[in-house]
């Protein structure tokens, strides 16, 4: 049979899945893991649940997919700050990233892999588990980068490479879980200045 033009059963004309993928992150970064329905999330993408299985997977495999987004969109600037040149400038270029990240106009305040499965329950402790491990990934990649800075003599010699990475972790959950609550971008840009205003904080 020649093709009718018609679109896929369930998946309106024009379905975009970047689109859908999209508008699916900002469900997850707004309710969390749990706190997205299925009927949340297809509202928001626009489609059935059949395309949605068809396109995406179920819920779990939907979430790694946005998680994904997530790192090469709003949360790129991890990337961004490993690639600086000095260690100081790491830590500057990530916590700057954070404060933009989790105050982005058009996108809920907070940070999706802090506060996306926070509370999960059983039922979302796949999620919860792959944010634990995401976060993880992002701590090790900082450490690597400061044992690099104090193995170059940049950093001074008994540096705890993964303290430091832990620190930084930690001001900007801190900095996340404070947009989520309300603070202003000014608020926040001043507390990764007093962070940095210190460093290193050894």
């Amino acid at each position: 049979m020649g093709s009718s033009g018609k679109a896929p059963i369930g998946r309106p004309r024009g379905f975009d899945e970047d689109e859908a993928l999209e508008r699916a992150m900002v469900v997850f970064w707004r309710q969390g893991y749990e706190g997205a329905s299925l009927t949340d999330l297809t509202d928001a993408m626009g489609i059935a649940r059949t395309s949605m299985y068809a396109a995406f997977g179920n819920k779990e495999e939907l979430f790694h997919k946005v998680l994904r987004r997530y790192a090469e969109g709003p949360a790129a600037y991890v990337g961004q700050a490993l690639e600086e040149p000095t260690a100081r400038e790491v830590v500057a270029t990530f916590l700057t990233g954070s404060v933009r990240a989790t105050t982005q106009p058009g996108f809920p305040h907070g940070c999706l892999a802090v506060q996306g499965a926070l509370a999960a329950g059983d039922l979302g402790r796949p999620a919860r588990d792959t944010l634990i491990a995401w976060r993880d990934e992002v701590c090790a990649r900082l450490r690597d980068r400061f044992q690099q800075a104090v193995d170059g003599g940049e950093l001074p010699t008994g540096t705890d490479p993964a303290v430091l990475a832990r620190y930084v972790m930690t001001v900007a959950h801190g900095i996340a879980v404070q947009a989520a609550g309300g603070a202003e971008r000014a608020e926040l840009e001043q507390v990764a200045d007093l962070a940095l205003r210190n460093w290193p904080p050894v």
